[in-house]
């Protein structure tokens, strides 16, 4: 379930939003001040969060920062335009203006959520068990993080790229070149048998197979 934070310090439109939040189907959670979102960002990432500007403890312009990751939809009585733009070059995703139309707000989250899941599709890639996160450079298998080696992590890249396709030496090599210039025709063996044994461990699975004669290539077959 989507789990939106609100952080409002008007006791009403905090509960107001709840209540028609949870209507619509998404989880809530409720915070009155900048420093209590802040402790709850520390244990939990909503998937989209609701932030008032004029806040105890925190500003909504001093917790912006802290949710990198997270779209923030600024729901704030500031009406400026240089605040406005300020914000969303700041981080923000949007900014609406109170007093608003409910009907608006719930738009405005669809939206925000859209672009954020798009946004999160696209610096992923999935094989079977396999997920790479090329923001973060790391490498999961079955929901276990799997440590690799630069190398590696090429190497993986390129072959989900390619998802049950030969990939040859000559194409593994001249593609990784810029990244892991030590990668040399001898030890690339050396890596993707590395690389191999690092998935198996996890999965149990043979993720990468030698084609002989011509290079190697991703399969969700057992070996």
């Amino acid at each position: 379930m989507t789990k939106i934070l609100i952080v409002d310090d008007d006791t009403h439109i905090n509960k107001m939003l709840c209540e028609v939040l949870t209507s619509e189907g998404y989880s809530v959670v409720q915070a009155y001040s900048g420093t209590e979102a802040l402790m709850i960002l520390s244990n939990t990432k909503p998937d989209l969060i609701l932030l008032d500007l004029m806040l105890p403890g925190l500003t909504g312009e001093e917790l912006l920062p802290k949710t990198e990751g997270i779209p923030v939809i600024v729901v704030s009585a500031k009406a400026e335009t240089a605040d406005k733009v300020g914000l969303l070059l700041n981080g923000a995703a949007d900014y609406i203006t109170k007093p608003f139309e409910m009907s608006e707000l719930l738009a405005r989250i669809t939206v925000a959520l859209r672009s954020s899941s798009q946004s999160s599709a696209s610096k992923t890639m999935r094989f079977d068990d396999i997920i790479l996160d090329t923001q973060s450079h790391t490498v999961s298998v079955a929901q276990q993080i799997v440590k690799l080696t630069r190398t590696e992590y090429a190497i993986l890249k390129l072959l989900m790229h390619k998802p049950k396709q030969v990939v040859s030496k000559l194409s593994i090599l001249d593609s990784i070149s810029l990244d892991t210039p030590d990668c040399t025709e001898d030890s690339l063996k050396i890596h993707i048998h590395n690389l191999r044994r690092k998935l198996r461990s996890v999965s149990g699975k043979d993720y990468i197979s030698a084609v002989w004669g011509i290079g190697f290539m991703l399969t969700d077959k057992q070996q």
